[in-house]
Formats: structure tokens, C-alpha cells, sequence
């Protein structure tokens, strides 16, 4: 039996909150996907929590989408009965696991900003999301930190991890500037004091990438071109083949329960 994909009210506190939920649950469940495959037991068991923080700050954000919309949607109807064109996460996220290098910069990448946004969105105006930022900050502080060790430990270490970090960098590059726009609705939520502008984070987030990018002897590409579409429901042919595996259960058993 087909289940129905819900419809979403998307105002725009709703649609802020659900595109950080989206960022959170995807990547999340891409690093899940290393589970029993990485590099190393201690690696797969970072990567697994990496992963559960992630999980942890979509179902908050799922939550409070949920209680705003007020619509009779859950944590569980957001994550598991959307269509793909309602997902609004980042395009870097979705893209495929590739080898463990290009893992790395893709996390290395979005903890990057991701540690830089949740510590201004403490400040927030709305306490609940200033309550989860508190608490996500706390998480992407360790998530920079593990990605940055090991950007360094690729790029400086074998000709061969040196290679395929560079290569890593250079096809992900164009997917960073969607983290940093804003549309419409969400410039609003910016003025109002919900959000915070994600462009007034991009230097310090570039000076931070620069930094280590330079300590693994590897380089940043010069291009300015870049990939948009994901917060407006755009993406690529990945996301369709991560939600199938993701929603296979819910969608075979609807309302399924242990």
C-alpha cells in the first residue's frame, strides 16, 4: 500500500527550523552509513556518535517544527513521510560518502560553520532554539575538532591520502556557498532576532578552514562558482537514493512501532 507523502505548512519559522533539521538528519545518517566500515574500530565508533548527535539535534529541531506548525505532524511524519522536494538540507550534505578523505572534508566543511552557527544562534531570540543551539554547540565544538585532526593527518600524511584530500576539496568546494545565503523568509527571521545572518559567519569560518587547509599542506580551490538549490527543494539525484533506504521501513509498515 502507497503511503501519501503529509503536507507541511511551511511558514517561515517552520521552514527555518525544518531546513536545520533536514542538515542535521541527512548528514547524520550518511555517517551512519560507515557503520562497520571505517578505517578503524575507534573511527567507526566516532563516526557512529558523530552521527547520533546529529540525529539528536534533528529530532529537537523535528519537535519544535511540529509544535509550531501545530498541524498534527511529528518528529516521525517529517523525517520519514516527505517527498524529496520537501527536504531543504544543504546540497554539500547529501552528497555521497565517496572514500573516508572525502567524508572528512565534507564534515570538516559543515562543522566548521555548523560550530560557528549554533554558538550565535544561542543568542537568539526564540529560547527554544536558543536552548538547542546551547545544546548542538557543545556537540559541533567536538565534531571541528575530530574532522580537523584528521584533515591534517590526510593531507600531510601519504602521497596517496594527500591526493585524495585535494581531490575531496576540490569537487565539494562548490556546494559551501549555499551555507552561507538566505532567502526572503528567512531574511525576515533575521531582522526579528529568531535567526542570525549565516553571511556575517563566513569569515570567520573561511579563516578557520584556511588555517587548516594551510597545516595539511593542502589548498583551497579559486573557483567562485557555486551550487544552490537545496534549502529550496532542489537537489541532486543522491537525496533520492538516501531517502528510499532511510524511509523504506515507514514507507512499507506506516506506523510501525516497537
Amino acid at each position: 500500500m502507497a503511503v501519501a507523502s503529509i503536507t507541511v505548512s511551511e511558514t517561515p519559522l517552520v521552514l527555518y527550523v525544518l531546513r536545520r533539521a533536514d542538515d542535521a538528519l541527512i548528514l547524520g545518517h550518511r555517517l551512519s552509513e560507515w557503520c562497520g566500515h571505517a578505517p578503524a574500530m575507534e573511527e567507526d565508533m566516532a563516526l557512529a556518535n558523530m552521527g547520533l548527535d546529529l540525529l539528536g539535534q534533528a529530532r529537537e529541531l523535528y519537535s519544535y517544527a511540529a509544535k509550531v506548525e501545530g498541524k498534527g505532524n511529528d518528529e516521525d511524519k517529517f523525517a520519514y513521510l516527505r517527498d524529496v522536494r520537501q527536504y531543504r538540507n544543504l546540497l554539500l550534505l547529501e552528497q555521497p560518502n565517496g572514500d573516508f578523505a572525502r567524508t572528512m572534508v565534507r564534515q570538516f566543511f559543515y562543522s566548521a560553520f555548523a560550530d560557528l552557527y549554533w554558538r550565535a544562534m544561542m543568542k537568539s531570540g526564540d529560547p527554544t532554539l536558543a536552548a538547542i543551539a546551547a545544546k548542538s554547540e557543545k556537540e559541533s565544538v567536538y565534531h571541528v575538532r575530530h574532522s580537523s585532526e584528521w584533515m591534517v593527518r590526510l593531507g600531510d600524511g601519504t602521497d596517496e591520502s594527500h591526493a585524495r584530500a585535494q581531490t575531496a576539496i576540490d569537487d565539494l568546494w562548490s556546494f559551501i556557498g549555499e551555507m552561507f545565503e538566505v532567502d526572503d523568509s528567512e531574511r525576515a527571521l533575521i531582522d526579528a532576532g529568531t535567526a542570525i545572518d549565516p553571511a556575517s559567519l563566513r569569515p570567520q569560518w573561511l579563516k578557520t578552514v584556511t588555517s587548516v587547509v594551510n597545516e595539511a599542506t593542502l589548498s583551497l580551490p579559486k573557483s567562485g562558482w557555486m551550487q544552490q538549490g537545496g534549502r529550496s527543494g532542489r537537489h541532486s539525484e543522491h537525496l533520492g537514493h538516501l531517502l528510499s533506504e532511510l524511509q523504506s521501513m515507514q514507507r512499507t509498515f506506516p506506523g510501525a512501532t516497537w
